[in-house]
């Protein structure tokens, strides 16, 4: 079941990466819906986020919560929103979007397109807000 996210984490494919071990890699989405706009995946190949035994599951949770917090400290907003859709792409993902009104995650609205230099611009801060 590969995916794009599986070209990602193979570095078939580049991306703006925010964090990433073992397990898990964070790297900003290239389609987003407001500026800042990170994705939470499993290195791991899983389609449906439910299937991801108990252990793991927790463990991106976590993940994803050490990211939005550094993405609450970068990104000026009022919160981070959090979305599990599971049909775009078939390998399981969260999606961290920056909020100022329930608007900025409805994912019917056009999605946005920044330059290299602001999607650099913006990993750079979410990664400096990490240490």
């Amino acid at each position: 079941m590969s995916s794009i996210f599986s070209k990602i984490i193979s570095d078939e494919i580049s991306a703006y990466k925010i964090l990433e071990n073992e397990f898990f890699l964070a790297f900003l989405d290239i389609f987003p819906l407001r500026k800042g706009h990170v994705l939470v995946i499993p290195k791991k190949e899983t389609d449906y986020l439910f299937d991801i035994n108990s252990d793991q599951y927790l463990e991106l949770w976590k993940f994803a919560q050490q990211v939005a917090i550094a993405m609450d400290k970068a990104i000026e907003c009022k919160r981070i929103g959090v979305a599990v859709i599971g049909l775009e792409v078939p390998h399981a993902h969260i999606h961290l979007v920056p909020l100022n009104n329930v608007s900025d995650i409805n994912f019917e609205r056009p999605k946005l397109s920044f330059s290299d230099y602001e999607m650099e611009e913006v990993a750079q801060k979410i990664r400096k807000a990490l240490q």
